[in-house]
């Protein structure tokens, strides 16, 4: 008999799994130290993926206030996200699928959908095991579609909040079954209080007990705080929290969230996890261009002056940047490679309802009109549209910025009195604005949640205009957000009053991009997309830096 031939199998390493965990207080940069964490071990020649859990019932980002939760990030694929999935896409340099995220709603509809199905075969479905073992699946299964070595999870809130106890549960039913495979990062804030003037460690030791009630134990413990960690600080928490004194990261208030990564990596971060994961070594870190781009953010003198109008920057005495997060962050990327330093200001579109008030807007450079949804401000923006237009300020009008930017054109050049778009007033005489014709079931349904036009879709670019140019391309792909459109049937009379519709659809029907040629206006350009959803630090969108380039070179 014929021995079989001896075939030797290469075994496949296990992914490895950290979990990032806030303490203490919320608001204190953990999405960015998880982008960070992320940054650093993939510099060490590591594959990561980046996950985040929300523990809030919303299936998904969409149909939160952005004054209430931030800026609404969309995937390639189409989900709407929280704006630490942004983070992750920037820092890490690459496009993340829509199974890197998930909310307690997700994860219970999940639940229910294969409940109803019979995916259960009839057993008791119950909070404990199931969803915790829901959440692990879709944690593996990121993991698999990316091909990972690690998968970090940033979870939502901090430990002790009553939402995030069943993720806490994932963490602890993972670890008992992978003991060498988890890791479990804390961030957590250690105050200096004023009238003390001495760094406190009881909050983070308090918050670390909590964590344990859960059956979950720190690894590492990131200590963000007001100024840089002493050792003595440090041997007391790797003491009173039981992690090793190395494992004890300094993690001060920092210029710039970029050098967060350049930080943990003097205290070591990336080859402290990775011994804690018994993950290879397989390179000292390669900060290389990031360090570039951060000298150079830091170098730059020369201003260029750019004016953000938004609805939502004004709650209270409060100015709310994060509504716009990736906007301000691509101009940032586009004026460094120009070695520009930008200067943005955050100007509330309701105040310029006054055209007094628009002579302000001489002072700047270049204006940008970012998304946004229904009446307030829309008169202010109309009006500095119009301002920026006849004045010749370079003009980038963004998704409602470009949509806004053609109603002005249809009122005050093709003298269109009563156009106005549907979203404001759908028994307007000249809709030139319309809903889609995909979106008109579902808005009378109220169908609202994730059904606008979601994701990345292609456009054709015509030869020789602004965007092509700035693209160098004719054919190109960009996020969408949105359920109104230029209305087809004013294509015609628009493009005969001088706007050019310099970006479509690649079956001619939907109007992407609008401008008016260079002779006539030196940047005059609306994109119906999101392009800042693809500027990445180390790769600045094309559009931007258009825009910021203008804006620095016109008179």
């Amino acid at each position: 008999m014929k021995k079989a031939a001896n075939k030797t199998t290469a075994k496949k390493v296990a992914p490895k799994y950290i979990f990032v965990v806030g303490g203490v207080m919320s608001g204190v940069g953990k999405g960015v130290a998880s982008s960070s964490i992320a940054t650093v071990l993939q510099a060490r020649g590591h594959k990561v993926t980046a996950m985040k859990i929300d523990p809030y019932i919303n299936v998904d980002a969409g149909t939160m206030n952005p004054t209430e939760h931030g800026e609404v990030f969309v995937l390639k694929d189409g989900l709407e996200t929280d704006q630490d999935m942004g983070n992750y896409e920037r820092f890490l340099n690459t496009d993340l699928p829509r199974i890197n995220y998930m909310t307690t709603g997700s994860v219970y509809l999940s639940v229910i959908e294969k409940e109803r199905n019979l995916e259960y075969k009839g057993k008791n479905v119950e909070v404990v095991p199931d969803i915790p073992l829901e959440v692990i699946r879709r944690i593996k299964e990121a993991g698999e579609t990316a091909g990972a070595d690690v998968v970090q999870i940033e979870v939502g809130g901090t430990v002790g909040e009553y939402q995030n106890v069943l993720f806490l549960e994932a963490i602890r039913m993972m670890k008992s079954d992978q003991p060498d495979d988890v890791a479990v990062v804390m961030v957590s804030y250690l105050p200096v209080p004023g009238s003390i003037g001495e760094m406190k460690t009881k909050p983070t030791q308090t918050a670390v007990r909590m964590l344990n009630n859960a059956g979950v134990f720190a690894d590492m413990i990131v200590c963000r705080s007001p100024i840089g960690v002493d050792i003595k600080r440090k041997e007391k928490i790797a003491k009173f929290c039981n992690v090793k004194v190395e494992n004890v990261i300094s993690a001060p208030d920092v210029e710039s969230i970029y050098d967060i990564p350049l930080n943990y990596e003097e205290d070591k971060l990336s080859f402290q996890l990775s011994g804690i994961l018994n993950l290879p070594n397989k390179k000292s870190t390669d900060l290389k261009e990031w360090k570039k781009f951060v000298s150079r953010s830091k170098s730059v003198t020369v201003p260029v002056k750019i004016a953000v109008v938004g609805k939502y920057f004004n709650s209270g005495d409060f100015i709310l940047s994060d509504v716009y997060l990736s906007v301000l962050e691509a101009i940032k990327y586009s004026a460094y490679k120009l070695n520009l330093k930008p200067e943005i200001s955050y100007l509330s579109a309701q105040e310029f309802s006054d055209k007094k008030q628009l002579k302000k807007l001489k002072d700047y450079d270049g204006i940008l009109v970012p998304g946004g949804f229904g009446l307030t401000g829309i008169d202010g923006k109309l009006n500095v549209i119009e301002y920026a237009r006849k004045n010749k300020i370079p003009y980038f009008g963004i998704c409602y910025g470009m949509q806004l930017m053609v109603l002005e054109y249809a009122q005050n050049v093709a003298k269109l009195k009563n156009a106005s778009t549907a979203e404001i007033d759908a028994k307007a005489e000249h809709l030139v604005i319309g809903i889609m014709d995909e979106q008109k079931e579902k808005l009378a349904q109220k169908n609202m949640g994730g059904s606008m036009r979601l994701g990345q879709y292609p456009a054709k670019l015509t030869k020789g205009s602004v965007a092509a140019k700035a693209y160098k391309a004719e054919l190109i792909e960009e996020r969408h957000r949105h359920r109104y459109e230029v209305n087809p049937d004013y294509v015609p009379l628009l493009t005969e009053k001088g706007l050019r519709f310099s970006g479509v659809s690649p079956d001619g029907t939907l109007m992407e991009i609008a401008e008016l040629p260079k002779e006539e206006h030196p940047f005059f350009v609306g994109v119906q997309f999101h392009p800042e959803l693809k500027a990445r630090p180390l790769d600045p969108h094309p559009l931007f830096t258009a825009f910021i380039k203008t804006a620095y070179e016109a008179d």
